[in-house]
């Protein structure tokens, strides 16, 4: 191997390491709520930290059922056509939502002041 192949591994290196560090080291909090929303209203702040299970209706029939145990959230069952919600990963860090469009249900991960920040449009 020449000179040149060596700086074009290591440019290339560090630009993987740089990517890397940015989708995982950045925002890697563990959020400290789980939120509930309905059709785009807050209905519950769970605390993520306390095992517990929440049937989550909405739209008169629809139904999920949420699992909050050993610091990860995730939604277990659903009477949704597509039941996607239920194939999305465990969640766990500030940011990360799961989602239920049929059902307009949106389970996000929160910290402390996520949770009583109020949201203003212009």
């Amino acid at each position: 191997m020449k000179k040149a192949d060596f700086i074009l591994i290591a440019v290339v290196a560090v630009i993987v390491g740089v990517i890397l560090f940015f989708l995982y080291g950045v925002n890697n909090d563990s959020g400290a709520y789980v939120q509930i929303e309905i059709d785009g209203k807050i209905v519950e702040t769970l605390p993520i930290d306390t095992d517990t299970t929440r049937e989550i209706t909405s739209d008169g029939n629809g139904t999920n059922t949420l699992i909050i145990k050993d610091g990860y959230a995730k939604m277990t069952e659903a009477n949704c056509p597509d039941g996607l919600c239920t194939n999305q990963k465990r969640i766990s860090r500030n940011g990360e939502s799961i989602i239920c469009l049929p059902h307009k249900v949106v389970v996000s991960v929160v910290n402390e002041n996520d949770s009583e920040q109020i949201d203003a449009v212009a």
